[in-house]
Parts: structure tokens; C-alpha cells; sequence
């Protein structure tokens, strides 16, 4: 998304491209994270839409398909954390899109490792999507403030109904080391819930995901060699 002029052209064309391959190698099983997002709503923004186009894709290819789909990622690696991270470290004061009391259930790093290893060990069967269930309910501005919390800021986030997602991620390009293009593509999405509605992840896999508290607890804890 940080310099391709149409990123979901790009992302069909690198889903068919490995399905093809996939099933030339003999490949029995793909597992994909993508993202959450309620296919039905007319407004599923077109970074989300993407990522379900590219399980679609993957399914179709004949090879059995593992597609998680989750909400934000807390931890390292993840850019969506890390603007959220950037934000709440630099800005005492944030003027906020009302989107931002969007309903969202983000997931730990680790645990979306679990899931996708968990994956390895299920019998053979039909491609399937599984939505990675987590703990409460919270929305991206209760995110940033549990986040100051537990880094011990004060912060105070005003909510105001005119800043676009194009002004928002001009904003985020000032005060976070994210690409324009990408903070935008992201930005687009916080205005759809990204809730789960599917809970069959908890029949078929014994992992129960931590709350978002003891997600960013351990986003923070200090890494060992």
C-alpha cells in the first residue's frame, strides 16, 4: 500500500500468482491472516475489501484454505500498533474523527502466532474462515487510552465531526514515521467495525485470546536476547 497506485489490483494479481504456484507444487493447505469487516456493508473500505478478495482467491485455487480474519494487531511488526503507539507517545493533546469510537477487538501478536500454527494440526477438509475471537469490546480511542495508561500519559483526546480520513491521514504523515498512502489506506478502515461475529474459532481451536489490558502489557514489556 506505500507506493502502489492501485494496491488491490496488486494484491489480486500476488494471490492468484501464489495459487497458481501453490497448486503446481502440490501444496495441500495455505493458512492467511486477513481482516475482519462485515462483507455485506456497501462501505467495507477497499483495504479490507482487498483482504477478503485475496482469501476468496486463494480459495478458489482448489487448495485447501485457512483464512483468519482479525481486527488489529497489538504488537511488534504490526503498523496499524505502531500509529496508534506513535499518536499517543507524541501528542498531549489529539483531535479526534468521531470514527475513532468505532467498535474494534483487537488481538495479541501471540496469539494470532497461535492460531496460525494451530492451523498446521487440523484434519484435512473443506477451506474454511475462522474470525479471531478476543476478549471485549473496546473502540480505537479507548485503545489509545488504555495504551497512555499503562505507559503512564496524560492525554487527552477531543472528538471532532470534520476530520476526513484524506485530513486525518495528512495529520498522521506530520506526527507518525507511517507512509501517507498507508496511514490513509488505514485510516479508511477505522469506520467499519471490526468485531467478530463468527465465535466458531473457540470450538474448533483450545486458545483463549487475551483482553486488550494484557495485550498492550506485554506489547510493552521489555524484550530478552
Amino acid at each position: 500500500m506505500s507506493d502502489s497506485k492501485d494496491f488491490e489490483k496488486d494484491d489480486r494479481q500476488a494471490a492468484t500468482n501464489f495459487a497458481q504456484a501453490a497448486t503446481k507444487a502440490g501444496v495441500r493447505r495455505i493458512v492467511y491472516l486477513g481482516g475482519l469487516g462485515d462483507d455485506a456493508d456497501p462501505q467495507l473500505s477497499p483495504h479490507l475489501r482487498s483482504r477478503h478478495e485475496v482469501g476468496k482467491i486463494l480459495r478458489d485455487s482448489g487448495v485447501e484454505t485457512i483464512e483468519f480474519r482479525a481486527s488489529l494487531v497489538i504488537g511488534a511488526g504490526s503498523l496499524s500498533f505502531d500509529l496508534v503507539k506513535s499518536l499517543t507517545d507524541r501528542l498531549p493533546v489529539m483531535l479526534c474523527p468521531r470514527w475513532l469510537t468505532t467498535p474494534t477487538q483487537p488481538v495479541a501478536v501471540d496469539d494470532v502466532l497461535a492460531y496460525l500454527l494451530a492451523a498446521r494440526d487440523l484434519p484435512p477438509g473443506p477451506s474454511r474462515i475462522f474470525e479471531v475471537v478476543t476478549s471485549g469490546q473496546p473502540t480505537y480511542g479507548g485503545m489509545i487510552r488504555e495504551y497512555a495508561r499503562q505507559k503512564g500519559l496524560r492525554r487527552w483526546l477531543i472528538f471532532v465531526p470534520v476530520l476526513t480520513p484524506y485530513l486525518s491521514s495528512l495529520w498522521l504523515a506530520l506526527v507518525t514515521p507511517a507512509a501517507f498512502e498507508v496511514g490513509r489506506h488505514l485510516i479508511e478502515g477505522l469506520k467499519n467495525p471490526t468485531v467478530v461475529q463468527d465465535k466458531t474459532a473457540l470450538d474448533v481451536f483450545p486458545i483463549r485470546p487475551m483482553g486488550i489490558r494484557e495485550a498492550v502489557a506485554k506489547a510493552l514489556a521489555p524484550t530478552t536476547a
